[in-house]
């Protein structure tokens, strides 16, 4: 899972959120009843809160964090509302800008404006209980909402949930055999399973107000690099959760390996990117010395937590590992 600062809670008041509510059912009144052997306008997708019936082919959909929106649009769908990042104010690079130009923000991840989301009159809402599982009720309340359990590890599991809710199973059928395909490539320019198996790699992501992380096997990162078959060091065994192992710089020598990638989240100063890697105890690593460190992208390799973020992880990580 990606971490995220710790937000204050909501700021806007109850009646604005009332007044922004009532837009959405303005003008609206009981549906008739469907004659017989009409098609259906809504079904049931299975969600961490139980059955949620949402509409057959949802046409204003709003995600609430990364993972989402990456599904949505990897999925064809462009939503009309979606978060960003606390350290951006943007939609992540990696996406297509012309498919994130005409999304109209609506707040940070964690701590959406909920008036924001009710203004854009969604018919669906695509989120996770682990960033906005305390504004459930709020959030049904605006339009029908998906909620998987978490984010990171699960990326595939709550990709599946997306198809479901959005109506578009058959091209994520189309999606994982691409992804297959491309991580099958992989593994071949590494020098096949055997040669990926025997190369440690490690992950080290330099958070702002926190410890430095070497990421374990259980996340969004670990799960790409278990299907590629790379090794990894002993060092990821003991992280916490299976998610992370948190050192301080004096200790950054315990993220040892043959090839180490990097990324920071906030300002390199502030979150000792710049101090831990010009250090000596950083430049005895073995990774170090032989030239196999590589800097990527936080906002892809992190917190893309998705399928179109995961080919251009792939495809960076070929062609650093083939240089």
């Amino acid at each position: 899972m990606t971490a995220l600062p710790r937000h204050r809670g909501l700021a806007a008041g109850s009646l604005a959120l009332t007044a922004a509510l009532a837009l959405t059912a303005c003008g609206s009144s009981d549906p008739a009843p469907e004659a017989a052997g009409s098609p259906a306008k809504t079904r049931t997708v299975s969600t961490a809160n139980g059955d949620v019936e949402v509409p057959v082919a949802p046409k204003r959909v709003v995600v609430l964090d990364s993972g989402e929106l990456d599904s949505a649009i990897t999925l064809g769908v462009r939503p009309v509302g979606a978060t960003h990042s606390a350290t951006e104010d943007d939609f992540p690079s990696y996406l297509p800008e012309s498919e994130t130009k005409d999304i109209t923000p609506v707040g940070e991840i964690a701590n959406a404006n909920l008036e924001s989301v009710a203004a854009l009159k969604p018919d669906l809402i695509l989120t996770s209980k682990v960033r906005d599982g305390d504004r459930y009720e709020q959030l049904s309340k605006i339009a029908p909402t998906v909620m998987t359990e978490a984010t990171g590890s699960a990326w595939k599991e709550n990709f599946q949930v997306h198809a479901q809710a959005l109506g578009k199973q058959a091209e994520a059928k189309k999606v994982l055999a691409t992804y297959d395909s491309r991580v099958a490539k992989v593994t071949e320019a590494l020098g096949g399973k055997e040669k990926a198996a025997a190369t440690d790699v490690n992950f080290i992501r330099f958070v702002e107000g926190a410890e430095i992380r070497i990421y374990g096997k259980q996340n969004y990162i670990g799960s790409i690099l278990a299907d590629i078959g790379t090794g990894r060091p002993a060092i990821t065994d003991k992280a916490k959760d299976g998610f992370s192992y948190d050192v301080s710089p004096e200790k950054i020598d315990l993220a040892d390996a043959d090839v180490i990638f990097t990324s920071t989240y906030g300002d390199p100063e502030k979150a000792g990117t710049t101090k831990t890697m010009t250090s000596g105890l950083w430049k005895g690593l073995k990774a170090a010395k032989n030239d196999k460190v590589f800097k990527v992208d936080d906002r892809l390799w992190i917190s893309g937590i998705g399928y179109t973020a995961a080919g251009k992880i792939l495809e960076e990580f070929e062609a650093s590992m083939t240089e």
